[in-house]
Parts: structure tokens; C-alpha cells; sequence
């Protein structure tokens, strides 16, 4: 079977292999396992390989290299305007000789992708959309579009389109699905946690407007200024990298505030199992990995109800719902803090609950979906 992938992730090519971002290929190496050939149409760019950066696993991959490109500005509409021919032309081709079409949603190449796919009715087909699939949720343009398009059963057929979280009002090709870090057999964190000072918290992610990680440090610097001592490790990479810098030292918070770039998923156990709380003050998610990641090693999760991360914390039985509101939620992280058996109540019903989506389960429900 030739497994076509439709991905608008920045990849690198390094000693024959493709590298891209690494949960994201971690995830495609689970499906890729059950393909006999891979074609993969995305942006291809020479670029330093990090801790983040993980190849795919496969013997046999045929790269199509296309532009990347954007509608964030006038300049970056009139270039898209003239690659995206181009780029469609490439998906057709690709799709012609593939037998198993995967779109990786919501992107600008899903969109192009997911209208390439209409040529193509009897195609099997597999679309991720990675986003917030909340129909109520605030989205661009071309999400919305994507959205559309998938859910239309006239012009998408004979596909699963994988979503996070449960909708009402879906058609029949929209399915309820999630993503998994670890595998069955992973030791379990210790029974209890003490909530020793320092208390010590981690934001993993992006450093981008949307994931907020000033929000973090405010809630951080108000619990320090009620009195309880807490320190807060930020883990990523991003835009806002030197501006958090500069907010740090302007505000004299390095004793409580570090910036630790990105580091290995391996590494990040450790740093989860050392923690208290994991801080995600996201404006939009899908299937927040950190979240199921925190909750499997015993750190309490503590983030913002988009999405479906509402279900995944069960309303707030395992962990803090954010409200935004800085006195409130500082009043939140405080009322828990300040008791062993609710923050014990909180961190063993994640674990209990994260340890269902498992690599095993995943690989499972994969294999279900490439031989339906």
C-alpha cells in the first residue's frame, strides 16, 4: 500500500532521512508502519535540527518538496496566489499513484489537500485535524473552510476525519479520537507527591501569542506575591523567546522564572515527574499532548477549557480549569495548594484516566482505521 501524506510541517532532510517537528512525526512513524511506500507532500528547508526534531522510520519515502506558504500579509497572499497551482498540481499527481490519502488539518496544504481529495471519491482516506474542532470556536477563515469541506459528505467521501473531543450535529465521517505519548508498561510515578516548597511549576510548548506563556509567569509571580513560594520552568522555543527574556529581567523574577529552550521527549519525563503543576494558558488546542503527558507522570495539569480539554480534565476533577482571570485563578492553584487530599484527589484521577491512551491503544485504533 503507497501512503500519501498531505502536511504543511517545515521538514528537513539530513543523511537521507526526513526530519520534522517530533511529535507530529513520532505519531506518522505509528502509521507509517503499517505502509509499504510513503510519499509525503510538504515544505522541505534547510534548517538547524534540534532536540525537537525527530526523522520518520521508514525504508521507502519519496519526498515532493513544495513552496511553504502563508496569507498572513499582502506580500505573502500575491506569493501564495502564485505557488498554489503549482502545489495542486503536485498533490494530484501524488494522490494518482497513491492508494491511502492523509490530510493533516487544519493548515494551509490541508485545505489545498482536502479540495484535491474531492477528484478522487473512491480513494481510502484519513484526514487529522489536529485543531479545535468546537463548532462555536473562533477560528480563521481557511480553518472554518476545512471544516466545511470535511464534514460534507457530497464532495468528501469514504474518509475518517479524526477530531478531538465529541460535537453534536457531526456527520457520519466525523470520528471522536486522541493521541498517545507513551507506551503500556511505563512505570507509574509514586502514589503520593509532596507539596514542598519551592513549588515547582513547567509550561511546555511553543513560545507563541497563542499559547500565552506571559499568562504563566503572571499566575507564577501572584502566587510568589500571596506568600507561597513558586518557581516556574518554561520549556520551548518561539517567537516570543527574547521578549519573555527581557520581561524576566525587567522584572527581576530570575530567581523564579527560567527559560530552558527545548528539550528531548524522553527528558521530559523527569521533568513531569518532578513537577507539581503544568501551566497551559493556550488560546486554542486540539488534543493538548502536554496535558495527557503531565496527568500520566503524576503533575497536575492547570490550563485553559478550550477544545476538549474540559473532557480531558473532567470538568476539573483532575486538574485546574482556568478562567483567565489572574486573582481568580491565582485563588484557584491557591485552594488546591493548600490541600494535600484535593491535590492528591486531582493528580491520581489524571493518572488513572491518562494511562487508557496509551502508544499500544493508539497503534491499535491506527491499524483499525488503515485496514477499514
Amino acid at each position: 500500500m503507497t501512503f500519501c501524506i498531505i502536511s504543511h510541517v517545515i521538514h528537513t532532510a539530513k543523511d537521507g532521512k526526513y526530519f520534522g517537528y517530533g511529535p507530529y512525526i513520532k505519531e506518522m512513524n505509528i502509521w507509517l508502519q503499517y505502509a509499504d511506500k510513503v510519499i509525503v507532500v510538504a515544505p522541505l528547508k534547510e534548517r538547524k535540527l534540534d532536540a525537537i526534531h525527530l526523522a520518520y522510520q521508514h525504508p521507502n519515502i519519496e519526498f515532493i518538496p513544495v513552496p511553504h506558504f502563508s496569507f498572513t500579509s499582502f506580500s505573502n497572499m500575491l506569493k501564495a496566489l502564485w505557488v498554489i497551482p503549482f502545489i495542486f498540481f503536485k498533490i494530484l499527481k501524488a494522490y494518482r499513484k497513491s492508494d491511502h490519502l492523509h490530510l493533516r488539518c487544519p493548515g494551509n496544504m490541508g485545505l489545498l489537500g482536502a479540495w484535491a481529495q474531492v477528484f478522487f471519491p473512491k480513494k481510502i482516506k484519513t484526514a487529522k485535524y489536529a485543531g479545535n474542532w468546537d463548532p462555536k470556536a473562533k477560528q480563521p477563515l481557511t480553518y472554518k473552510w476545512q471544516r466545511a469541506l470535511l464534514s460534507n459528505t457530497f464532495w468528501t467521501k469514504n474518509i475518517h476525519v479524526l477530531v478531538y473531543g465529541e460535537w453534536p450535529n457531526q456527520t457520519k465521517n466525523i470520528k471522536a479520537f486522541f493521541t498517545a505519548s507513551y507506551a503500556v508498561g511505563e512505570p507509574m510515578p509514586s502514589s503520593s507527591k509532596i507539596l514542598n516548597t519551592p513549588l515547582q511549576f513547567v509550561f511546555v510548548g511553543s513560545l507563541a501569542p497563542g499559547k500565552q506563556p506571559f499568562y504563566a509567569i503572571e499566575l507564577v509571580r501572584a502566587l510568589n506575591e500571596h506568600g507561597i513560594s513558586a518557581e516556574l520552568a518554561v520549556y520551548g522555543k518561539g517567537a516570543l523567546e527574547s521578549s519573555l527574556s527581557n520581561f524576566i529581567q525587567e522584572n527581576k523574577l530570575q530567581n523564579n522564572v527560567v527559560l530552558k529552550g527545548n528539550l528531548e521527549a524522553e527528558a521530559l519525563k523527569a521533568v513531569y515527574l518532578d513537577a507539581h503543576f503544568l501551566i497551559l494558558p493556550s488560546k486554542s488546542e486540539g488534543w493538548p499532548k502536554v496535558v495527557a503527558e503531565a496527568m500520566f507522570w503524576g503533575c497536575v495539569p492547570v490550563a485553559t477549557p478550550v477544545s476538549c480539554v474540559s473532557n480531558m480534565l473532567d470538568q476539573g476533577n483532575r486538574g485546574i480549569l482556568l478562567s483567565m482571570d489572574l486573582q481568580n485563578d491565582c485563588r484557584q492553584v491557591m485552594d488546591v495548594i493548600q490541600s494535600e487530599s484535593k491535590y492528591a484527589f486531582l493528580r491520581n484521577n489524571g493518572i488513572v484516566w491518562s494511562r487508557k491512551y496509551t502508544t499500544t491503544a493508539f497503534d491499535e485504533a491506527i491499524k483499525q482505521l488503515m485496514e477499514s
